[in-house]
């Protein structure tokens, strides 16, 4: 498929919801997965739910074929491990843009902003591209600095290059940014700053954007805030009337969302930006894998934070402001490192295979409906691999633990931990789940359920109540192992950079 097909494997996307054209959302697209869904079944979920932009990601060209003609518009971005190569010289990024960008872009006909508005249904304007964005969340505290000092030169080299082949006008670069970028004293927005050991570079970035029109883009987590303080007012966090309110100058905050962009809001301000555009690049909650993520409690966020974006309004430092959000995220993801937390697999409003998990109401009225699944899917056989009780006795129990700790080492536990979906089932049963994970995520090989001897192999389900024993979706051995290699490099890249 040649270079240009490759670099595209770098590319990450953003995708925006428009549902019953009431409320504006975006939804992140997530693909480390050991068996993802063929992205044809994908791209039409997509469009069964209204869904006309995407993130992606992966780098798999055939995803890309799969979004040509399908009316999706397309953000494109560079992940933070090219950053370094895109900072070293304006050529890189030059190279970046002219292999690959303008390839994508006579691929899926974008054209010029001037004759193609961002919200036009003509054909030609199908994909359009409206940023790129350079790297993601580059200056987490958990990846210790390594790519402090390659993101603004990075920048300002894609900007350059962008302008050089006439794009610069309708694509703009950005960074997407955690929030950890800026923090406040007390729980007072107003007390907001950036942090001090990045204040001076990001006071650089804000005003490259500011001077070339592009968004300050941040991701705010309201689960992130529970789940690292059990003390942390939940009212706040589900956007209820009954919450404890914080009130600031003359202003009253009554959820974690408002509280926390007006948090930025004055940060900017402090440093003399304050007219800036904003996009919320990720925002969710995830549904298993901690006591605070379950289904029930996404479906109350969602329904809140529905809600709140239908009041059609800004936050009490920027009233006359709407927001422009996008969701985290769209699918679960069995291959995402759980440094973060066991949670982190779990963000999708669809599971690995397509099916909703709850009912939603993208309009914010209060209608909740399940959300259109992935059709035509095609599984594994009906095969679970759980523990032999037969043999199993005390004399070999080290044996058991043994095995245990090797298929939730290289299978997928997170569901077993505690306050998750399948905490509560017995020990035997924890097993027989350790068990079946590691079975499924290689393919249902039978030598995948030998444990020493402890595994069989049993055609009856076994999930019990809300816990799941899953079967893969059937991609083919090229599909399985492309995008399980990467699921797996991903997570050693991950904690390398985590442990720097």
């Amino acid at each position: 498929m040649g270079r240009a097909v490759f670099v595209l494997c770098y590319w990450w996307c953003m995708l925006v919801v428009l549902a019953n054209g009431s409320i504006d959302l975006g939804v992140n697209w997530g693909n480390i997965a050991t068996h993802p869904l063929p992205p044809k079944t994908v791209v039409q979920l997509l469009k069964d739910n209204g869904i006309r932009k995407v993130k992606l990601f992966d780098c798999d060209p055939k995803t890309l074929l799969a979004l040509e003609g399908s009316g999706i518009e397309v953000m494109v971005a560079i992940p933070n491990l090219q950053l370094a190569t895109m900072a070293d010289s304006l050529v890189n990024a030059e190279d970046w843009v002219s292999e690959n960008l303008l390839d994508f872009v006579d691929k899926v006909k974008i054209r010029k902003v001037e004759p193609c508005l961002i919200r036009s249904h003509d054909p030609l304007c199908l994909h359009v591209c409206r940023h790129v964005a350079v790297g993601n969340e580059p200056f987490l505290k958990s990846y210790n600095g390594s790519f402090v000092k390659h993101t603004f030169p990075a920048l300002r080299n894609i900007q350059k290059a962008l302008d050089k082949v006439n794009l610069g006008k309708q694509i703009k670069a950005t960074v997407p940014l955690n929030a950890d970028v800026y923090e406040s004293d007390s729980s007072k927005p107003s007390d907001g700053n950036f942090r001090s050991d990045i204040k001076n570079l990001i006071i650089q970035i804000v005003k490259f954007l500011k001077d070339n029109g592009a968004p300050f883009v941040v991701n705010i987590y309201p689960f992130l805030s529970l789940y690292q303080d059990d003390n942390f007012p939940i009212e706040f966090a589900f956007f209820e009337h009954s919450a404890q309110p914080v009130d600031d100058k003359n202003y009253h905050y009554t959820n974690v969302l408002d509280a926390n962009y007006d948090t930025l809001l004055w940060s900017l301000k402090k440093i003399g930006v304050d007219d800036i555009k904003i996009i919320i690049g990720e925002i969710g909650w995830p549904t298993d894998g901690n006591k605070h993520a379950t289904t029930k409690d996404a479906q109350k966020f969602y329904d809140g934070l529905f809600k709140r974006l239908n009041e059609n309004k800004g936050t009490p430092l920027r009233p006359s402001a709407k927001f422009d959000v996008y969701l985290f995220g769209l699918l679960d993801e069995d291959q995402k490192s759980i440094e973060p937390g066991f949670f982190e697999r779990y963000w999708g409003i669809f599971r690995f295979d397509g099916k909703p998990k709850f009912p939603l109401d993208f309009t914010g009225k209060g209608q909740n409906n399940m959300p259109i699944g992935a059709k035509n899917v095609n599984y594994m056989e009906k095969k679970w691999c759980l523990l032999d009780t037969s043999i199993v006795n005390n004399k070999i129990t080290w044996m058991v633990q043994n095995q245990t700790d090797l298929a939730c080492r290289d299978g997928d536990c997170s569901s077993l931990t505690p306050g998750s979906s399948c905490s509560s089932i017995s020990n035997i049963s924890h097993v027989s789940y350790a068990f079946n994970m590691y079975y499924q995520m290689r393919n249902q090989k039978k030598d995948a359920c030998d444990f020493e001897g402890l595994g069989m192999i049993v055609d009856k389900n076994a999930s019990q109540g809300q816990c799941l024993f899953p079967i893969m979706i059937d991609v083919g051995d090229g599909e399985r192992l492309s995008f399980g290699f990467g699921g797996i490099i991903a997570a050693i890249l991950t904690m390398f950079f985590m442990l720097m």
